[in-house]
């Protein structure tokens, strides 16, 4: 029997659910080989040096990675303009109108600080601070693309990496560029905790699906 109560929404499509699950992988993928290859660990063999290639299939892995994490931006920057309203550049800047700077302190205050909620508020799509929080985390991922690619760019025989290789010489050379790489990685997984946490919490507060909607598209929607 049906159940009266919700509606069914179509919200995420197909493209939108690949992107986060590759860019999910991917991400797990590139910080674990990223710590083995900034801080690799003491390995002891007994055979012969040319027959050990221990961190060199981890920068493959790395480098591999990479790739598909800049294939999964290069999809979601493309379905921000072809997507459904729910996926498009516009949902992003909504932390930027009125309404939006309105909602942000609401979730703001009973998400992330739980305090009692005066209010009920819900959204299907994006509220203000996971908005927000994507532009953000786009960006660095862009520092990430631009940073890693550079210093794989005097090894590479691919011409992709080699547009990159004007990053190093702009911020000061190899460390310059290591330390930013360093830096947005953590952010990146500051705001994936913190995505996570929100995921889970608007799952059990609103029932809508929160987290099963990146497998199958659909939320539900309370009737009114």
């Amino acid at each position: 029997m049906a159940d009266k109560t919700y509606n069914r929404v179509y919200l995420w499509e197909l493209p939108v659910r690949i992107f986060h699950w590759v860019n999910a992988i991917s991400i797990v993928v590139l910080c674990i080989t990223g710590f083995l290859i900034a801080d690799p660990p003491a390995m002891m063999h007994q055979g012969e040096a040319w027959n050990t290639f221990t961190m060199g299939y981890i920068r493959v892995i790395h480098f591999i990675a990479a790739y598909f994490f800049t294939g999964a931006m290069i999809l979601r920057l493309y379905w921000a303009f072809a997507g459904n309203k729910y996926a498009r550049l516009k949902a992003f800047l909504f932390p930027f109108t009125k309404a939006g700077i309105k909602e942000f302190w609401k979730v703001l205050k009973y998400d992330i600080f739980l305090f009692p909620a005066k209010e009920n508020y819900h959204r299907l799509g994006h509220n203000s601070i996971a908005a927000l929080s994507y532009l953000i985390m786009f960006f660095f991922a862009l520092i990430m693309v631009f940073t890693g690619f550079a210093l794989y760019a005097d090894n590479a025989s691919w011409w992709f990496p080699k547009l990159f290789a004007w990053v190093q010489p702009a911020l000061g050379g190899d460390f310059g560029t290591r330390l930013l790489h360093h830096i947005s990685m953590w952010i990146i997984i500051f705001i994936t905790i913190v995505h996570i946490y929100l995921v889970i919490f608007h799952d059990v507060r609103d029932k809508d699906g929160e987290i099963s909607s990146m497998v199958g598209g659909y939320k539900f929607e309370k009737k009114s």
